[in-house]
């Protein structure tokens, strides 16, 4: 997700809490609360995007859990704080690492660019060009995650395959996304090695949309 995406998604969480707020009613008995719907609407994206961008084991991700958790102007209200304090981050620059935003904006080209070929009905050359971002997505998360990216004994780079396996290993990402990997890592080496009536192009789609989708998830 580029940058410009995150500060547009920021303020959409916290305008959405904004509205929440308006709902701020009193019962006969004086409790006071705001729209149920609207409240967990409003958590449940927010702790998408949290998940999304930091991960659950970010503090941003638990402390808006534990506290942003009844539909009650004050929960609302500390939602909103917490995604306030991540768009000071997100305006700042702070988020990410300058090394981190440049792979981000270099993947999203690259993957761009293999949109464009499938769209003009290149399957196999977008295959390779949608497989060769994964692998250097998977390096840079096992450099993020201190996995050495070459094997000791021969000081040579590691295959992708054992990169994936190193990375669930190590909880970088869960035994789902390890398993689609995998699959799309396997069909780039069928593209590569010119096995290309071993998938179709709605498979390189798939493998497209999915890698797009993962590199979201777990970013730099």
């Amino acid at each position: 997700m580029r940058i410009d995406d995150l500060k547009r998604r920021i303020n959409e969480l916290i305008s959405q809490a904004d509205q929440v707020l308006t709902t701020t009613q009193t019962s006969d008995i004086g409790s006071i609360s705001v729209n149920s719907e609207h409240f967990y609407a409003f958590r449940t994206a927010s702790l998408s995007f949290l998940k999304n961008t930091f991960g659950e084991n970010h503090p941003y991700y638990q402390e808006f859990n534990q506290q942003a958790d009844y539909s009650i102007p004050q929960s609302t209200r500390e939602g909103r704080g917490i995604l306030f304090a991540v768009k000071q981050e997100i305006d700042g620059g702070w988020l990410f690492t300058v090394k981190g935003l440049i792979s981000a904006e270099i993947f999203s080209d690259f993957l761009e660019m293999a949109q464009y070929l499938l769209n003009e009905g290149y399957k196999d050359a977008a295959a390779i060009m949608s497989g060769s971002v994964l692998e250097e997505h998977l390096r840079q998360l096992c450099i993020k995650s201190s996995i050495p990216v070459e094997n000791i004994k021969d000081g040579k780079p590691k295959k992708a395959d054992l990169l994936n396996a190193e990375l669930a290993a190590n909880s970088a990402y869960n035994k789902l996304d390890q398993k689609s990997v995998t699959a799309w890592l396997d069909l780039r080496n069928k593209a590569a090695h010119g096995k290309y009536g071993e998938y179709t192009k709605d498979q390189v789609v798939l493998m497209h949309q999915g890698v797009t989708e993962f590199i979201c998830r777990n970013a730099i």
